[in-house]
């Protein structure tokens, strides 16, 4: 069995670590940077790096800011926001990151999915969608619908096809935030996540609603996630990284020590 993983999320705004709930009532809570060190130092598994406004204001992602990151860890590091092309792509690769996120471009044009796979490999291209619950429809015959720009613009797009599609155009891995639990700290959206997991034969990192670390467990058992992403609780301090590892193979899972 596969070691679960325990990732954490920088969300950056304006070159500073931002927290949101439900994508709304953002508010800047530090330095991205020394915060990417101090988890490395802790342990964390992997780091996940998102410029938060950088597709809604229609720029280009800080590279400057993901550098800076890039030369204080470690470990695998995958970077996403305003990343519309293969140059895009290829800049944030140079700039450190093992891994690209593609979220809202990949929904305009899901080719670059194909292109950044053909160019990089299929483990460098992580398929990041954010989710809101929604009535049933012909068009989203499993309640989930794709959101992008930050939360703003509706697709119209199921989110269990959106992730099948995007598995067979070369998406190695996928990041699955819920909008419905996303900084509330109340748990994860366990049913979307098995969903998704039983839909693709790739990884799924689950997001959105972590809390405590039985949240992570539940994720990582019940919703079969291959990863849980975590941000509140570490950013606040409330949980550390060795506390989570302890719990967790506490409980009997597999978890990198």
């Amino acid at each position: 069995m596969l070691s679960k993983r325990i990732i954490s999320c920088l969300d950056v705004r304006d070159g500073k670590l931002a927290k949101s709930i439900r994508f709304v009532d953002t508010q800047d809570i530090g330095d991205p940077i020394s915060k990417a060190r101090q988890y490395f130092e802790d342990g964390l598994d992997e780091l996940v790096f998102y410029d938060i406004t950088a597709s809604s204001d229609h720029r280009d992602i800080m590279i400057d800011v993901v550098r800076s990151v890039a030369e204080q860890i470690f470990i695998p590091f995958s970077v996403g926001g305003g990343l519309r092309t293969i140059e895009d792509c290829f800049n944030v690769l140079q700039a450190g990151a093992e891994k690209i996120n593609l979220n809202s471009a990949a929904i305009k044009n899901p080719e670059l999915i194909r292109e950044a796979a053909n160019a990089f490999g299929n483990q460098a291209v992580v398929l990041s969608m954010d989710v809101l619950k929604v009535p049933m429809t012909s068009a989203i015959p499993n309640g989930y619908e794709i959101i992008i720009n930050g939360g703003r613009t509706p697709t119209g797009l199921d989110a269990i096809e959106w992730a099948k599609k995007g598995e067979q155009l070369g998406a190695g891995e996928m990041v699955v935030n819920s909008i419905d639990a996303d900084g509330t700290k109340n748990g994860y959206e366990i049913n979307l996540t098995r969903k998704i997991v039983e839909a693709v034969q790739v990884p799924v990192i689950a997001s959105g609603g972590g809390g405590t670390p039985e949240h992570m467990y539940q994720v990582l058992t019940e919703g079969k996630a291959d990863a849980a992403l975590v941000a509140s609780m570490l950013h606040y301090g409330e949980y550390t990284v060795p506390q989570i590892k302890q719990y967790l193979t506490a409980k009997g899972l597999k978890i990198r020590i």
